[in-house]
């Protein structure tokens, strides 16, 4: 049953970037692409070859690579309900970050690599909202370490009760922390747009313009599955202990739909932030975390 987690979220990251652009069509008036039409982009990039620029050094090439592998890895820490994932251990959600930060290191460097001052400006904005974003993290699954006295992802989500009002607002704090981080470390609304090619906005967009390829679709199916592995991290708030799989599964399917319109609603109203907001907005997730931390310590009768 530990690798049930890594199927599911496998599976979600098939149609989640579909489910993103059709909520997107719809709200636009639009018929769109199919759902599986971002799938089918990657897979036909996975049979064209990758070409390098003679500039280019071998971190270049490996740099995509080594950015799936750290999105595969981190995805094998996630557990599902009462199953631990393939990989589990004390303080495995340190591991986590510092693993997914493994993989944006070499994209950062891939984009420098290039020599291209462009690129370097998209990988200097990267590097600080990644940097911006993690503080959140650490004081929120700090907070639920502290809360069910355990360190890693399994224990964590398998000892967590919601049985009081603020119970209840720190976990939904917690869905909406986890949903933001997932919209900065994909580069998506208001951050960041995808679609973008406009020079002085482009962030994420200019670090992979030299990427071509094969190396191209491991990046983008990348995205897919960090998308869908946040989601999953949010499911576990919801699949308490006491759920069969029978009925674990639904609830981890229909919270991976939900996030997903979530986020094509999101990038169909809200307009991008300027440049010079994006560090204040990405800071709000900490003051967040700390209102998470702040009731923890409230169920724990630690203060008054």
């Amino acid at each position: 049953m530990n690798i049930l987690s890594l199927i599911l979220i496998v599976t979600a990251s098939l149609f989640f970037t579909g489910i993103v652009i059709r909520t997107k069509s719809i709200f636009s008036g639009r018929k769109g692409p199919g759902i599986f039409q971002p799938l089918k982009d990657v897979w036909r990039l996975f049979r064209k070859g990758a070409v390098y620029s003679k500039t280019s050094s071998f971190i270049f090439q490996i740099a995509p690579s080594i950015y799936f592998a750290s999105v595969l890895m981190a995805i094998f820490l996630i557990p599902f309900g009462n199953q631990p994932g393939i990989i589990s251990f004390k303080g495995d959600f340190i591991f986590f970050a510092y693993v997914l930060a493994l993989g944006k290191f070499f994209m950062i460097i891939s984009a420098l690599d290039t020599g291209s001052s462009f690129e370097g400006m998209g990988a200097s904005r990267e590097s600080l909202y990644s940097l911006l974003a993690e503080p959140a993290f650490f004081i929120l699954m700090g907070s639920f370490a502290l809360l069910t006295g355990h360190t890693s992802f399994y224990e964590i989500f398998s000892s967590l009760h919601f049985g009081s009002y603020i119970s209840y607002a720190v976990g939904t704090l917690a869905a909406i922390v986890l949903a933001i981080i997932a919209l900065i470390e994909n580069s998506r609304m208001p951050v960041d747009d995808p679609k973008t090619h406009l020079e002085l906005t482009m962030i994420h967009e200019v670090m992979i313009l030299d990427n071509s390829g094969f190396d191209l679709g491991l990046i983008l199916y990348a995205s897919n599955l960090k998308f869908a592995m946040y989601g999953a991290l949010i499911a576990n708030f919801f699949l308490t202990p006491g759920y069969e799989w029978y009925y674990s599964i639904p609830i981890f399917i229909s919270t991976q739909i939900l996030f997903a319109m979530a986020v094509g609603a999101i990038e169909s109203f809200m307009a991008r932030f300027r440049m010079n907001h994006n560090p204040q907005y990405i800071f709000m997730l900490t003051s967040i975390s700390l209102l998470i931390f702040l009731g923890v310590l409230l169920i724990l009768g630690k203060i008054a």
